[in-house]
């Protein structure tokens, strides 16, 4: 088996012109940024509780930033990414909070296995409860969530709040860009044909002879890097297939919103064309205008799909402005619309206040009829 396997390295890397990943340490980094972000970071061993997955066992990449003794912050990556997805936003948050991310199975520099492994959603609610349990040990802390994450999050937050001693507190709720809403999404024909056994075959193959990037931009380079990792350009395919689940249990994962008693700041890059504004303003008005809890909703019209990398400095300002206490309440949010709006730079996010549809009743002494205006005796 030993023979057979170097063979096949061997041919593989022939056939990529590149020298392509057998173990972690063998992996050659063309990327600075990418090595710097592994080498920073550790990991923990998970045992899937998927049923199909039969107890595997995964090796899941984490980091983590800032003094101990800050507030705490736990950030969720997205689809098709992992947690580098946030490099340009933490320096902007790093003195002030106590920071942690991490790659969830068949992303990033977590282990992608490829023999029928499932990737899913409810599982990697889990995960994120370990996580913040048992390896950064975050009594009390604040979750940011992105894409594939704001699912994540969701169905993380359902277990949170029907388990009556989950051994933390989150206190804060952040979610961005995602299709958490599908009806209103526009999904790519890339998306649809990772859903299909046959057409998923086919990416897999043209993808597997695609050469790395040996050359490119910072950034490029390192999303390269990390794609190419333990084949994740492969396992991405079988990732991909979380919109099954999300279309099944969308409607369930976002009734927790309106139950949950942890404030929300909803954040959205209005540039965003895979999930265009319509979604946020949907699950806007369905599920967070009207419930007890306070509640934010900011467009951010420099932005699109990635907020935190497009609009970093001021995804972060409204991140410490939701943790320090700045976010106004409903009896003053037209106060601080007027000023906050009056004063913000074209970039600069747009704060969007709760709707209360009430009829109007005017102090005035003209009242209207179908005749003209008629002074009130």
């Amino acid at each position: 088996m030993a023979v057979t396997r170097k063979i096949c390295l061997f041919f593989l890397m022939l056939f990529n012109s590149q020298a392509l990943l057998a173990q972690d340490d063998d992996f050659v980094f063309y990327s600075d940024l990418a090595r710097d972000w592994y080498q920073g970071g550790d990991y923990f061993e998970w045992t899937s509780t998927t049923e199909d997955n039969n107890d595997a066992k995964v090796n899941i990449f984490y980091r983590t930033w800032g003094d101990e003794t800050k507030p705490k912050l736990v950030l969720i990556h997205g689809f098709p990414n992992s947690s580098f997805d946030y490099y340009k936003m933490i320096p902007f948050l790093e003195d002030e909070y106590h920071i942690a991310v991490l790659d969830f199975p068949g992303s990033g520099f977590s282990d992608k296995p490829l023999d029928d492994y499932n990737y899913m959603l409810a599982e990697n609610a889990e995960i994120v409860d370990y996580f913040v349990r048992e390896v950064v040990e975050f009594a009390d802390f604040a979750l940011y969530t992105h894409d594939r994450g704001v699912s994540i999050g969701l169905s993380f937050l359902g277990n949170y709040l029907d388990n009556p001693d989950p051994g933390y507190t989150v206190n804060y709720h952040f979610l961005s860009n995602s299709g958490m809403f599908l009806p209103l999404a526009n999904l790519s024909a890339g998306q649809m044909r990772m859903l299909d056994v046959d057409t998923a075959e086919q990416m897999i193959a043209f993808r597997s002879a695609q050469p790395r990037r040996t050359e490119g931009t910072p950034e490029s380079l390192a999303y390269s890097d990390i794609f190419a990792f333990n084949q994740g350009n492969i396992s991405l395919i079988y990732v991909g297939r979380y919109l099954l689940e999300r279309q099944a249990n969308e409607v369930r994962w976002l009734e927790n919103l309106p139950r949950s008693p942890v404030p929300v700041a909803y954040l959205w890059g209005l540039g965003d064309n895979v999930n265009p504004v319509r979604i946020s303003n949907h699950v806007w008005g369905s599920y967070l205008n009207d419930r007890e809890a306070q509640s934010s909703f900011w467009v951010l019209p420099a932005a699109a799909h990635y907020p935190q990398r497009e609009n970093p400095e001021e995804v972060a300002k409204i991140v410490r402005m939701a943790l320090t206490g700045q976010i106004p309440d409903r009896e003053s949010e037209g106060d601080f619309m007027q000023s906050y709006l009056g004063s913000r730079a074209a970039d600069d996010a747009v704060f969007v206040g709760h709707s209360k549809i009430e009829e109007l009743d005017f102090p005035s002494s003209i009242e209207y009829t179908p005749s003209g205006y008629r002074v009130i005796d």
